[in-house]
């Protein structure tokens, strides 16, 4: 793999009047930087930084802001507008104007007041990202999907077991109630024989066209040089940096499958409990992607666009993100509402009351645990064995997509059978690039 992103700020920082003006620290200390009032003391507080701010790291920051022994103090952005949008939302939830913009993430890893990163940068930017804050003595929670290309998951996970860090993938409904209990009727054995897993994704797509050129703004505005980083290099446009750059294969990851997939198939392989390994093959199918695991049971990835009538087996929308795992005695269906449905009132009488505010958008409890793992130094909900199989699978599923035929695994070589061309496109060359 191309390594040219191990580039640290410290080799080529440039002083800019954002940084410098933005590092300063107040006079008067408060007392609740003292430990007092029931606030939590500065030695059991962990320091967090954000890496890229657009919507969804706000969401995931309303849910992190209300813990006391959490404080973000430092924000970087290429953008200028995200940068005072996320420094407006943290700054008013703690009363002060004291959290740091930064342009450059790489001068927010050199920060030794600093113990953690949340990064929510574009799918090109997490692997490459995570590596260099785990490589700065940071732990780490990145938004999903975490690697943009199987050798970036490898990678991603070979980093955090070198340097001992905390890792947290984004892939937050390890941590929400109705999908762990869906999971625990998997395991206890109440389905009976698990055969059958089944997954919903985006229908998987790939945009290779440029859209049109526009003047390239000021860096200070929006820095489209790091914005790219290890992408390779197009005219800018503005719609890209707004967001509409989902879909296009040089920003994806796995044409658009792991959207969802992240977390469907995720869940599917917690349920098989195979998080030490994945399907060994993949084939495309009109509406969907059939796996299969060496143990016997079937994996369906289904595309979203198909109706739910016309996939076989399942019941009823439970909200994004639905999965099922049936057995021989019973099935489960769960999903982003909150909700769960099982086949039997034998098996509904044993489900234990569900939180009303449990959905599978909830992140403040998949946070909390990355925060308690932090400090006891124990593995994640959602730890880099657990991210490395289930991000693979995807990868697999996606590339037999690509090439439309059927791919077989090899799980412990983490590569194909057979296929160098499916073997090539495991990895992608990295933009030589630099400030």
């Amino acid at each position: 793999m191309n390594h040219e992103f191990r580039s640290t700020r410290r080799k080529f920082i440039k002083t800019s009047t954002l940084s410098t003006a933005a590092i300063s620290f107040p006079m008067i200390i408060p007392a609740s930087a003292l430990g007092k009032g029931g606030a939590t003391p500065p030695s059991e507080r962990i320091t967090l930084g954000v890496i890229g701010i657009g919507p969804r790291c706000r969401y995931v920051l309303g849910g992190i802001l209300p813990q006391s022994d959490v404080q973000c103090v430092a924000i970087a952005d290429v953008q200028a507008t995200r940068r005072d949008e996320g420094k407006n939302l943290v700054d008013e939830h703690y009363g002060n104007r004291d959290c740091v913009l930064l342009r450059d993430f790489r001068e927010l890893l050199d920060r030794n007041d600093i113990d953690a990163v949340l990064i929510a940068t574009g799918d090109r930017w997490h692997t490459p990202a995570s590596v260099l804050a785990a490589e700065a003595g940071k732990d780490v929670y990145s938004e999903k999907p975490c690697g943009l290309t199987i050798a970036n998951c490898q990678e991603l996970a070979e980093t955090m077991a070198r340097t001992g860090r905390v890792f947290q993938a984004g892939t937050q409904r390890r941590s929400v109630a109705n999908f762990q209990q869906a999971v625990d009727l998997a395991h206890s054995g109440r389905l009976g024989n698990i055969h059958t897993l089944h997954a919903t994704v985006y229908t998987p797509e790939i945009r290779t066209k440029w859209l049109q050129s526009e003047p390239t703004p000021d860096p200070d505005t929006v820095d489209w040089n790091l914005w790219l980083g290890p992408a390779p290099w197009r005219p800018y446009n503005s719609e890209y940096v707004r967001g509409g750059w989902r879909g296009y294969y040089d920003f994806d990851s796995g044409a658009r499958l792991l959207d969802w997939g992240a977390h469907t198939v995720d869940l599917c392989q917690w349920a098989n409990q195979a998080d030490d390994t994945m399907p060994i093959s993949f084939e495309p199918m009109e509406k969907n992607i059939t796996a299969h695991y060496a143990n016997g049971v079937k994996l369906i990835i289904h595309f979203l666009e198909t109706p739910f009538a016309e996939r076989p087996g399942w019941i009823q929308e439970l909200g994004t993100c639905p999965v099922r795992f049936e057995g021989d005695d019973g099935w489960v269906e769960v999903g982003d509402s909150g909700g769960i449905e099982v086949s039997s009132a034998s098996l509904k009488n044993e489900l234990a009351p569900l939180p009303e505010s449990g959905s599978g958008l909830d992140v403040q409890s998949h946070s909390r645990d990355f925060f308690n793992c932090i400090k006891s130094r124990e593995a994640t909900a959602a730890n880099p064995k657990v991210m490395r199989h289930s991000h693979i699978a995807c990868h697999a599923a996606a590339l037999s997509w690509m090439l439309n035929r059927k791919l077989t695994l090899d799980p412990e070589k983490e590569a194909f059978v057979g296929d160098d061309e499916a073997n090539g496109l495991r990895s992608r060359p990295a933009r030589e690039w630099s400030v």
